[in-house]
């Protein structure tokens, strides 16, 4: 059976609440992150994620102050992640309870940083996100919440990530964010055929069908989703229910 496949809901927060948007723009109110976190902890999630998407100084301290109070109601893994740009930030938010962080533009920008985390606290605790959209000339990264294009390729920067320690790769289609029609799966397959450490899908979960499709035909050891969750539309223990009845490894 290999390892079960991991559902993870993410929570994108702003000024201390969660919001969700469209392609990265349009957001809108999703609820209270402690709470969100907890109730998803409760209905069996595997793990959680948490970005920062303001990270500003001031948004940092109510951040971390948030991070504090998630890890105190959850008994699950969560990974943070938003504004991560050196070592003192890793350990602000790990002494603050996360287990893992993700790292994105600082990483692309200086991928040092990558080798620093890992070698100080362990290629468990780095998980390296990325933002792509499949353009004319193939899938570039883009950094800033997807606002500025760079000339890193998926497949390239995702090869250099795990040689350089990651232990594990968030990718986010953003032609695929909030569209719910699906994951990258052609994308996703590539980059989970090619590297040896573990991919999570991100960005189009729009009903159960799409979580299983990405785990049979994308090859993601774990799916992540934000407004299929928060707004209701598909409870995660009907959602695990169906996919064991579908054959797929889940924890239930």
């Amino acid at each position: 059976m290999g390892l079960a496949k991991r559902i993870i809901p993410c929570l994108d927060v702003k000024d201390g609440e969660t919001v969700k948007g469209t392609n990265f723009v349009n957001l809108r109110s999703a609820g209270d992150p402690v709470e969100l976190g907890k109730a998803y902890s409760e209905q069996g999630a595997d793990e959680l994620c948490f970005l920062d998407i303001t990270a500003s100084f001031e948004g940092r301290k109510t951040f971390t102050d948030m991070v504090t109070r998630v890890a105190k109601e959850i008994n699950i893994p969560f990974t943070v992640g938003g504004g991560i740009n050196e070592l003192a930030d890793v350990e602000r938010l790990l002494y603050a309870g996360a287990d893992k962080v993700s790292v994105n533009s600082a990483a692309i920008r200086r991928p040092e940083l990558i080798n620093e985390i890992t070698s100080r606290f362990g290629s468990q605790v780095c998980v390296v996100a990325i933002d792509a959209r499949f353009d004319a000339d193939g899938w570039h990264c883009y950094l800033k919440g997807g606002r500025e294009r760079t000339e890193r390729g998926l497949f390239e920067w995702a090869n250099e990530a795990q040689e350089r320690g990651a232990g594990e790769i968030l990718f986010t289609s953003m032609d695929h964010d909030g569209v719910k029609n699906g994951y990258a799966n052609e994308a996703l397959r590539e980059l989970a055929d090619n590297l040896s450490i573990p991919i999570i899908a991100s960005g189009g979960a729009g009903k159960k069908e799409h979580f299983r499709d990405t785990f049979t035909d994308g090859h993601a050891d774990a799916a992540l989703a934000a407004s299929v969750f928060h707004f209701g539309e598909i409870p995660i223990p009907e959602l695990k229910a169906y996919l064991k009845a579908e054959g797929i490894n889940v924890r239930i």
